[in-house]
């Protein structure tokens, strides 16, 4: 209570405050040169620190606002931080915002914000609705030229008074395609752009879905067995005759056990009226397009003959459109998993409809960036993302993410590992530039000593996620304010690199940690790396610059991510003789299997294979059974690691409330110190 009300009362100071210098600051702003400083062994760069801040709204704001918004914010912070937009709600939109503790002002029309800063805009770069990737191109032309990233529409509004914008760029008819777009890019802008770090960005995203559209479907079919293997796999007879009465029907798929991953899988679908057939086809295939309304995040494998599946909060939509007076509708389904089907007569909003966003794009421009959204899976566009990173020293940070979900990511993650650059998942981090100017505070030992070694079964729990900067601002911070944390010892992946990035984050997070509460680094270290895939010739260099994070934050204990080929592998003797002499580490987390296990790598480094769970049954489950398998004569050890995006804290603590005393729940410190106990290691390494 102590803490809201101060942060409340700041709230009116600053509104006080800022009020009163609104007007000195509308009518006399300068141009300024870009004050960051960016030393040659710092992984990211020092914004200067932030005095006050100017704070638009732009939450429900159109697309081409948000864009052109967060290209100004990283035009104006580029010199001083002064510029903070409230893009997200999900932790809460002044969440952050407060817990920085600097004046600011609400501005209740974003558009005060461009007259105040106007003399700081060199321009505007208008992209071309017809070519999205042309939205990238767009800021990495404004980072170069000082300009803002505008819609066609919006360049209209900016030329006339009182903004007398000129257009330094119009893309417009520039390029045919996405691989023409970044082709020009390269060949024109990439010498320069920074080459300290690399931003890869999706250039729009789906619209801002109503909420409850699954309130116009009504359930025809839903999996009742959490099915996980296919088991339940046949053609299912459905009935959608009660959707009749309009032009159209829409038949909807989702997930029917959200938290655990493994929703509809459908093989092939037939629909008839009144007995006759009006689409039948195989996901995947063109026949699929004509009917596919919505795709949403879903995707197609060609496992088991093909199929398009939707985990999670994921959906697919079809819409079909039977003849006039048809009196009976029927859809054959061959269909498998946590299936959950409906129908509904009512024309949903689509996530195919597309818009730009802006996050990151304000840290892209104030570091002059190359910003590009190369799939590593398309052979033309893997080369030209492979001369990109060809381009930089081993060690550079790659910020954003990748296209094609997790094939995407494993591929490109591996990718950007054969050539020593590491990855910061921030595609969805907001005012960076704005966190980049906290300061990070000395470090405090927050050292828990291990229980006596005992015949116990000891378990560890890890929050997965942790190689995700936006993790650390959105989802890890509603994670961290449930009332149940620390009740239980849990392990809670982060990035070392909020050192550099997002100090004020940092120092939230040790500041109010319990002491069952302990922060490791995330995949795989200092930023999200396949070892294997790293050149050895750079990767003990990496380790051991990188280290300074680990040390300077207290995430000394690493969890490792490894594939190879899309596939977890062990870590080379190399690797993991690297590790050994770079880190140092206690002990290290390894993978994400459907087993748990340890190992002890060259007699020095233990090694804890991680089982990872979404669900309290899944715990439940795989501790009882290591239970049936255990002799008691000796100490076990499992580690769980924890679905970010489906369990919390309260979800641990109901688990090991159901557990008996012969189980103990232990930090990743108290673990590893048990186990070296155990296994005769020295108790340091």
């Amino acid at each position: 209570m102590l803490r809201k009300l101060t942060v409340i009362g700041v709230a009116i100071v600053c509104t006080l405050s800022m009020s009163l210098g609104a007007s000195a600051a509308e009518s006399k702003p300068q141009p300024q040169a870009s004050t960051i400083a960016w030393p040659e062994k710092q992984a990211l760069p020092q914004f200067s620190k932030i005095k006050h801040l100017d704070v638009a709204d732009i939450y429900d704001a159109p697309g081409d606002i948000k864009i052109m918004m967060a290209t100004l914010q990283g035009l104006v912070n580029r010199a001083e931080p002064r510029i903070y937009l409230l893009e997200n709600k999900e932790e809460g939109k002044f969440t952050w915002l407060n817990d920085l503790d600097v004046t600011y002002k609400v501005r209740d029309d974003y558009w005060q914000i461009v007259r105040t800063y106007k003399k700081e805009i060199n321009g505007m770069v208008i992209y071309d609705p017809k070519v999205p990737d042309s939205v990238n191109v767009a800021t990495t032309l404004a980072g170069v030229k000082g300009a803002v990233v505008v819609s066609p529409e919006l360049a209209e509004k900016l030329k006339a008074a009182p903004y007398n914008l000129k257009v330094v760029e119009d893309l417009q008819g520039r390029f045919k395609d996405r691989l023409d777009a970044y082709t020009w890019q390269y060949d024109n802008l990439w010498s320069q752009t920074t080459h300290k770090m690399l931003v890869g960005l999706s250039p729009e995203t789906s619209i801002r879905l109503p909420e409850n559209q699954g309130d116009l479907f009504t359930v025809l079919a839903e999996d009742k067995t959490q099915e996980r293997d296919g088991g339940n796999r046949e053609i299912y007879e459905l009935d959608l005759s009660a959707s009749l009465g309009k032009s159209d029907v829409y038949l909807r798929f989702d997930d029917a056990y959200t938290q655990d991953g493994w929703g509809s899988a459908v093989h092939q679908v037939t629909v008839k009226a009144d007995g006759q057939t009006i689409a039948t086809f195989i996901p995947g295939t063109p026949e699929e397009e004509a009917f596919l309304y919505d795709r949403q995040s879903s995707q197609v494998s060609a496992g088991d003959g093909g199929h398009r599946f939707a985990d999670n909060g994921r959906y697919f939509i079809y819409k079909f459109t039977p003849p006039a007076g048809t009196k009976q509708l029927t859809a054959s389904i061959d269909m498998w998993n946590q299936y959950k089907v409906s129908a509904g007569n009512v024309q949903p909003v689509s996530s195919e409809q597309k818009e730009p966003y802006g996050y990151l794009r304000d840290y892209a421009v104030a570091n002059k960036a190359m910003v590009f959204w190369l799939d590593s899976n398309v052979p033309e566009e893997k080369e030209l993302f492979q001369k990109i990173l060809a381009g930089v020293k081993p060690g550079t940070p790659y910020l954003g993410w990748f296209s094609n979900d997790t094939d995407g990511e494993f591929s490109g993650v591996e990718i950007t590992s054969n050539y020593g650059v590491y990855v910061l998942a921030a595609d969805w981090f907001s005012n960076l530039t704005v966190f980049s100017g906290t300061k990070a505070q000395a470090f405090k030992d927050n050292s828990v000593k291990a229980p006596k070694l005992e015949n116990k079964i000891y378990v560890t729990y890890t929050f997965s996620e942790g190689d995700n900067f936006q993790y650390n601002q959105h989802r890890m911070r509603i994670l961290w304010d449930d009332p149940s944390r620390g009740v239980v010892p849990l392990n809670w992946t982060s990035s070392p690199l909020l050192y550099d990035g997002a100090p004020a984050m940092l120092n939230y997070y040790r500041q109010t940690a319990t002491k069952n509460d302990l922060l490791i680094a995330g995949p795989s270290g200092a930023g999200y790396f396949y070892p294997n895939a790293w050149p050895a010739k750079s990767f003990a260099d990496f380790l051991k610059q990188s280290n300074s994070y680990m040390e300077k934050t207290g995430m000394t204990i690493p969890y490792v991510l490894n594939r190879v080929n899309s596939e977890n592998v062990p870590l080379s003797e190399a690797h993991a003789a690297a590790y050994i002499k770079e880190y140092k580490p206690a002990g290290m987390f390894l993978s994400w299997e459907d087993r748990h296990g340890v190992e002890i790598i060259d007699g020095k480094l233990p090694v804890s294979t991680i089982q990872g769970i979404s669900t309290v049954g899944d715990g439940e489950r795989i501790l009882t059974e290591a239970k049936a398998k255990w002799d008691g004569k000796s100490p076990m050890f499992i580690s769980l690691g924890l679905l970010a995006w489906s369990l919390t804290p309260s979800d641990i603590a109901e688990l090991q409330a159901k557990l008996g005393p012969e189980y103990e729940a232990v930090r990743a410190d108290q673990y590893f110190s048990l186990i070296r106990s155990a296994n005769g290691l020295p108790a340091k390494p």
